[in-house]
């Protein structure tokens, strides 16, 4: 009768599990990496001024990388969520400027923004196309549109309840925005909803695999259409928090807010290919796209250089996600 010999104790064995029993190690140690090379090579990167700019130059991407995030983990990919902001802050700022309440107004430009991912979720849902090839469509129809309605300037808008979340308090050292705060809250109403409720394991069950979920009953095109939705709704809300950061209405703002909200997204650990990941490590990922951007402003670093290295980092992370997957 023969005996197996027990193997050794494998170290990295130990290390894969808590590595996969906290997603969100990875991005936070490549926080602390940049944070760490900033500091040594600028010593006014942890300045208290300074975090206090990253995190208020962070609300915008980190906003818009929630709704990225809903998209992404039912295996989607969303290139209009920087349009349609935009679209939130033209339409919002004309009303306004136009004579009409500020509320409603910025009340009407949510709505509008969400039915446009209502429309784009429409699209993909029911008449089953590519969801790279909807909102790349729905990228240049907003572009066009808005440098037409706004006649391709840009324009002030100066109003009390459209900056609000402008308006400034302090924690200690730290001058923080109201729009910080709307960003947080923002994080964990939909933190709740993916993680403790029916609807969020349905999300990741269509993005895992749309066509086992639907054999088990979950209705996988009203997902869809509610996530596009939802979405849609999100980029509105950040809408409001960029006319608090920057009281201008520009048809040109946020050209890289696609491939920063993706870049977030990837680089806080969820799968491009669905059905993988969470807020907590977008919310990470969006800090590291503030941080790198900031340290390589702070260095002199040319901003289309800053753009370069932000794609590469795209790539790399979406190299590591397809060699995880592999070996699983």
């Amino acid at each position: 009768m023969s005996s197996a010999t027990p193997s050794a104790p494998d170290p990295d064995a130990g290390l894969l599990s808590r590595t996969k029993a906290i997603p969100a190690i990875g991005p936070v140690l490549v926080l602390l990496a940049f944070c760490l090379v900033f500091a040594i090579t600028n010593p006014r990167f942890l300045a208290p001024h300074n975090l206090s700019i990253i995190l208020q130059q962070t609300i915008v991407v980190g906003t818009l990388a929630i709704g990225q995030t809903l998209v992404i983990l039912t295996a989607g990919i969303d290139l209009a969520v920087g349009a349609v902001c935009v679209l939130g802050t033209i339409v919002a700022g004309k009303l306004v400027n136009l004579g009409y309440d500020p509320m409603l107004s910025m009340l009407f430009a949510v709505i509008l923004c969400t039915l446009s991912g209502l429309v784009a979720g429409a699209l993909v849902s029911r008449l089953d196309l590519p969801p790279f090839i909807v909102t790349l469509g729905t990228l240049g129809i907003l572009t066009a549109a808005l440098r037409l309605i706004s006649k391709g300037g840009a324009f002030p808008v100066q109003d009390d309840f459209l900056g609000l979340t402008g308006n400034t308090f302090r924690v200690g050292s730290f001058v923080l925005t109201y729009g910080v705060l709307a960003m947080l809250l923002l994080y964990a109403v939909v933190w709740y909803l993916l993680n403790e409720t029916r609807w969020g394991r349905h999300v990741y069950a269509i993005g895992n695999n749309p066509e086992a979920a639907r054999l088990v009953g979950i209705p996988v095109r009203l997902h869809l259409l509610q996530v596009y939705a939802l979405a849609g709704l999100i980029y509105g809300i950040t809408a409001w928090l960029a006319l608090g950061r920057i009281p201008n209405a520009d048809p040109n703002a946020l050209q890289t807010a696609n491939l920063d909200s993706i870049t977030a997204v990837v680089i806080g650990g969820t799968s491009l290919f669905g059905g993988r990941g969470g807020l907590v490590g977008t919310l990470i990922g969006a800090l590291i796209v503030g941080v790198l951007r900031n340290g390589l402003t702070l260095a002199g670093i040319d901003p289309l250089w800053q753009d370069l290295v932000t794609g590469i980092l795209v790539i790399v992370a979406v190299a590591f996600d397809q060699l995880s997957r592999r070996r699983r």
